[in-house]
């Protein structure tokens, strides 16, 4: 197969890079998106490679060693917004061996730690800012020759009206759109302060008094976290943004004097179960990729290629005039 018509319904960083990886593999790609870059939940995350919230499985485990050297590649070739930074985790609890995940990063080094932690483990991790990064994935797509539409759906069978296959990659949305209870929105809260010189990630996610990571940028730091399954709204919450900031100053002492930025706050889209990436079993024009929860970013190239595969093939299984039959009947979500 040398051309496809594929529609991507989801401009995140999932449907983003699966639509590039598409389109650099032939296959005629339109996105459709209901938002600008700046304004979808990608552009809210941390974006630090780390499998956060993410159970061991063997395919996510490739996707994200995939997805760590491609960002490094990027990196290298000066992708705007990918740099490689040093990442340290501080451990809490007792220490039995490596994590899950640590081939994927392929440098991960364990040092003994002193109380209240009792190991420190020091890896490289890629690190993206989102507004930047988006923007030169839109920009990747449109001038390879696809479409970016904005355009929201109501359903998934109206992309049918513009490609005969479809990827699904509309985050929470898809919960409705796929008719899938499992899907749920993880509300996630960070701070932005200017950055006194830092160059080092750090995390603690074992702290009792929540999740505690600081991610330098170029011109800020961004200070997190909450994580809170099933919670649906974006209203700031003063003393989610107090806490964490304490948490972060008892972590790296240098940001005591760092002036608030700001606040973002964003829906992480979630789902019991991990990600679904398959095709439709009703519907083989028709494949899923979404539930990703937090590890979008980290996740996001090595899924891409699985999910292109998989639409490729569709396309190929479609043939000819495929485009001109209708689509499967579904009901408006």
């Amino acid at each position: 197969m040398t051309a496809a018509d594929v529609v991507v319904v989801g401009g995140g960083v999932v449907g983003m890079t699966t639509a590039l990886t598409l389109q650099r593999r032939g296959a005629r790609v339109t996105v459709l998106t209901a938002h600008d870059p700046a304004d979808i939940v990608s552009a809210v995350a941390a974006a630090v490679w780390y499998p956060s919230h993410t159970d061991e499985d063997p395919r996510v485990l490739r996707w994200a060693r995939d997805t760590h050297a491609e960002l490094r590649r990027q990196a290298v070739d000066g992708v705007p917004g990918v740099v490689d930074r040093p990442t340290r985790m501080w451990l809490r609890h007792p220490y039995d061996g490596p994590p899950w995940w640590a081939d994927a990063c392929g440098d991960l080094v364990a040092e003994p730690a002193r109380p209240p932690y009792t190991t420190l483990l020091r890896f490289t991790a890629p690190t993206v800012e989102m507004n930047r990064y988006l923007t030169w994935l839109y920009r990747q797509v449109e001038n390879g020759g696809g479409r970016v539409v904005r355009r929201p759906v109501d359903t998934l069978a109206e992309a049918y009206e513009i490609a005969p296959v479809v990827v699904n990659a509309t985050g929470l949305a898809a919960g409705r759109l796929a008719d899938d209870p499992a899907v749920h929105p993880v509300r996630g809260h960070v701070l932005l302060v200017a950055n006194p010189g830092l160059t080092v990630s750090v995390r603690d996610e074992d702290d009792p008094a929540g999740i505690t990571y600081v991610h330098p940028r170029r011109h800020d730091v961004v200070l997190g976290g909450t994580y809170e399954p099933g919670v649906a709204h974006t209203r700031p919450g003063p003393e989610a943004a107090v806490a964490i900031r304490r948490r972060c100053v008892a972590l790296v002492p240098r940001l005591a004097d760092a002036p608030v930025l700001g606040e973002r706050i964003g829906l992480r889209p979630a789902r019991h179960g991990g990600p679904r990436v398959e095709v439709d079993p009703a519907d083989g024009r028709l494949v899923h990729a979404y539930g990703h929860g937090g590890a979008g970013v980290t996740l996001s190239w090595g899924c891409a290629a699985e999910v292109a595969d998989l639409a490729l093939s569709a396309g190929a299984e479609t043939g000819p005039g495929s485009a001109d039959r209708p689509a499967p009947r579904r009901q408006p979500a």
